[in-house]
């Protein structure tokens, strides 16, 4: 039967859990510590509110089997029954009957279960007489038949005393009030996103104030001016009578700034106090919410005492399962997302890591093995162990069944250090097994685990002693609306990263990479690291500096940023690093669900959209990776001077020039005109020629005219720099096929500098 009130409905389903649930945990305890009588009443006081709730809502099949195991308790606690394995297997099936009826009750799917047959086990709990006898004991116990409660429960049903009974009801109406409200998940999330946003908009407001700032600079400065501006008026008016007009000018314009002035300092001490404001809410707001949505650990620990003591006794063997840091709380989602890989990571640990008794007293170890579930936060992240003190990972085994399944190659796996080659356990279809079993998952491997870490921009790794046993450690961020992260720029475009993927940033030396087969390595830490330029990864044109003074600054150092995921590491050399700030991670739509190396994207303070990368998939392209531009080719760029050929008549213009481009990196060859620079042209080899126009023997135009006779110049750049500055004159020289135009009346070295590299 389904209760047909929805509201009661979910009140029986949480309640009846949480009763359950509590129930399981003494029976545990209990069978590990027999003569503790303590949890005894716990688990009275437990199974009577489930029995007294399932009754009130017309559960009547849990309320029986409820009474049943209430009826044996409380013999244990009078002395008249001892707690057996026999009676623990019967609470067992009782516990798992009740649940079952509890779900049907809650959702109306048939539970499949036969009272009749499960009430006649727990009433000959602990008796040895056959199934068939269970009628006397039934009867003994006063009960008329196996499937009719006993006479006790007959009375614990009576309804009451009519007086009784409508004093107690209106007792409960006027004590009645709301003390919960319950919000679905979704709005939380959406609610927690909007507070989010606010942190954003606080830093944009933030910089309206700096920008309140530079504006309150500028008017004092424009007050200085105007100060020393009106001394230098008076000077002159007292010589000149006629500039009085000009004079109330001057008085009204330095008005004017007093007026401006005070508007701009209210606005800035307004503004900084509204923005403290915003600070102060929407961090209480954010935290608030925060707060709605945490858990205790011990929410999902809980569910798995029962799993492992079944497991360890299905395959034979003897497992003790320590509870820690049940009390810490974290995000409701975190915990909903980590029951399936810790109930598999659990499952492995039991088929795999842990030895039968007998193995363990082989090896001295004690019988029991203990398999440690353990929860705690760190900072901005959670992290969440198995530790089982079993015999560890058999890297042997491990590269045995990376070569038999096709993960690596033996080639592969030399090259590869220990860390590398345990990581493997996480590779898609990996498995030591040669069967499948049921207990570790049916030839599921721990791929599984990692995606579900993965979804929460996580990671998992391992640890190990060969035969005292295997850490795994899932690590994910406390907060899933808002991320710490490291912005970085690659071809122009900012980029994201989570900033506890981040192991380290520096500027490293070309010195440092050695290239070798088309791969790139670092030394880091006492190891090699595998590099990757971010841009090749992102699919992005690697750029080469266009300027000879990038250029140059690119062969001493270039951003790097040491990513790490367990015991792997990947370093990425990125065109700049920008800053480390709080982010709102936007998820990507439908259209663009699963973009590789990308997880979502962000709004940064400047208005630009930002994509926030996805660090495992960095760590997965990089393996796939071609090299576009080694770190050694970018160097040999930076080494090569770009010759330039200079032709100008005049010696003091000419040694200018020549000092110009020599500064900016060029390597420069002078001609004293034009048939000079002609000839020289024809002996060398140069990136472009600078020249003057009005020289003897061939002039500027001449030379471009005659150069442009000459396959090998139709593209070669030339730069006409004159005092010829007609519009007449700009024409002829683009006739003659000059490549740009510069007049020395507006010459600046920037517009040749730009102009060169533009053209280069």
């Amino acid at each position: 039967m389904m209760i047909e009130d929805e509201e009661l409905r979910t009140l029986y389903k949480e309640a009846s859990a949480d009763h359950i649930q509590k129930i399981e945990a003494g029976l545990l305890h209990l069978e590990k510590n027999p003569l503790d009588r303590v949890p005894l009443e716990e688990l009275l006081r437990e199974t009577h509110s489930l029995k007294g709730d399932s009754r009130m809502l017309g559960v009547k099949d849990a309320e029986t089997l409820t009474h049943q195991i209430e009826d044996i308790l409380g013999g244990v606690k009078r002395g008249e029954r001892v707690l057996s394995p026999q009676v623990f297997e019967c609470l067992y099936l009782g516990v798992d009957a009740v649940r079952k009826i509890a779900t049907e009750a809650v959702t109306g799917q048939s539970a499949g279960i036969s009272v009749f047959h499960v009430l006649a086990q727990l009433m000959g709990a602990g008796v040895n007489d056959e199934l068939s006898d269970v009628h006397e004991t039934a009867a003994s116990n006063g009960t008329a038949a196996i499937g009719e409660p006993p006479t006790a429960f007959k009375d614990a049903v009576q309804t009451k005393e009519p007086v009784e009974a409508a004093a107690e009801a209106l007792a409960q109406v006027s004590d009645y009030q709301i003390d919960t409200i319950r919000v679905e998940s979704q709005k939380l999330d959406k609610l927690l996103t909007q507070a989010s946003e606010l942190a954003v908009t606080k830093g944009q407001i933030g910089d309206r104030v700096a920008e309140i700032d530079q504006i309150l600079a500028l008017w004092e400065e424009w007050g200085r001016e105007a100060f020393v501006s009106r001394l230098t008026f008076e000077e002159l008016e007292r010589n000149t009578p006629e500039l009085q007009p000009l004079q109330n000018f001057y008085n009204l314009l330095e008005t004017r700034l007093e007026q401006l002035g005070g508007l701009l300092n209210r606005l800035r001490t307004t503004t900084s106090e509204d923005n403290a404001k915003l600070e102060t809410v929407a961090n209480e707001l954010e935290s608030g919410i925060h707060a709605l949505r945490l858990l205790p650990f011990s929410t999902i620990f809980n569910l798995f005492p029962r799993t492992v003591r079944d497991l360890a006794k299905q395959q034979g063997k003897d497992v003790n399962l320590l509870l820690e840091g049940g009390d810490n709380t974290v995000d409701k989602r975190i915990l909903e997302e980590m029951k399936d890989p810790l109930l598999h990571l659990l499952r492995n640990a039991i088929d795999h890591g842990i030895e039968t008794p007998q193995e363990r007293q082989s090896l001295g170890k004690p019988p029991a093995a203990t398999i440690r579930l353990r929860g705690y936060q760190v900072g901005s992240t959670v992290s969440i162990e198995v530790i089982d003190d079993g015999r560890g990972l058999d890297v042997e085994a491990i590269k045995r069944s990376a070569v038999r399944r096709g993960v690596r190659t033996e080639e592969e796996l030399a090259q590869m250090s220990t860390a590398q080659i345990q990581a493997l356990i996480f590779a898609a279809g990996f498995s030591t097994r040669t069967a499948v079993t049921e207990i570790s998952g049916r030839g599921v491997g721990l791929d599984v685990v990692r995606a579900n870490v993965e979804r929460l921009k996580g990671n998992i790794q391992v640890e190990f002693t060969a035969g005292n046993g295997c850490l795994f450690r899932i690590t994910v961020n406390s907060s899933l609306s808002t991320t710490d992260a490291l912005i970085m720029r690659v071809s122009q475009h900012p980029y994201a990263i989570p900033v506890g993927f981040v192991e380290a940033m520096q500027l490293v030396s070309p010195q440092e990479v050695f290239a070798t087969e088309g791969t790139q390595t670092l030394p880091f830490q006492g190891e090699s690291v595998s590099v990757a330029w971010l841009a090749d990864l992102l699919g992005l044109p690697v750029k080469t500096p266009t300027s000879t003074k990038a250029l140059h600054a690119a062969s001493k150092t270039i951003p790097c940023i040491i990513l790490r995921i367990g015991s792997e590491r990947l370093a990425l050399l990125v065109d700049v690093i920008l800053e480390q700030q709080d982010i709102v991670l936007k998820p990507q739509s439908q259209l663009l669900k699963r973009i590789r190396n990308i997880s979502g994207a962000t709004l940064l303070g400047t208005g630009e959209v930002c994509m926030v990368l996805n660090p495992t998939d960095l760590f997965k392209s990089a393996r796939k990776a071609v090299v576009s531009v080694t770190v050694q080719e970018l160097t040999q760029q930076a080494q090569v001077k770009h010759k330039i050929l200079l032709v100008e008549d005049s010696i003091p213009i000419r040694t200018q020039m020549k000092r110009i481009l020599e500064t900016a990196g060029y390597e420069v060859t002078a001609a004293v005109d034009g048939a000079d620079g002609f000839n020289k042209l024809r002996t060398g080899s140069f990136k472009a020629v600078v020249s003057d126009v009005q020289m003897p023997n061939l002039d500027g135009l001449g030379l471009v005219a005659k150069l442009r006779q000459f396959q090998e110049y139709k593209d070669l750049p030339v730069i006409l720099v004159t005092t010829l500055a007609s519009e007449e004159d700009k024409r002829q020289g683009h006739q003659a096929g000059a490549s740009a135009y510069i007049t020395k009346g507006d010459f600046e070295q920037g517009v040749l500098l730009d102009t060169l590299r533009r053209l280069i």
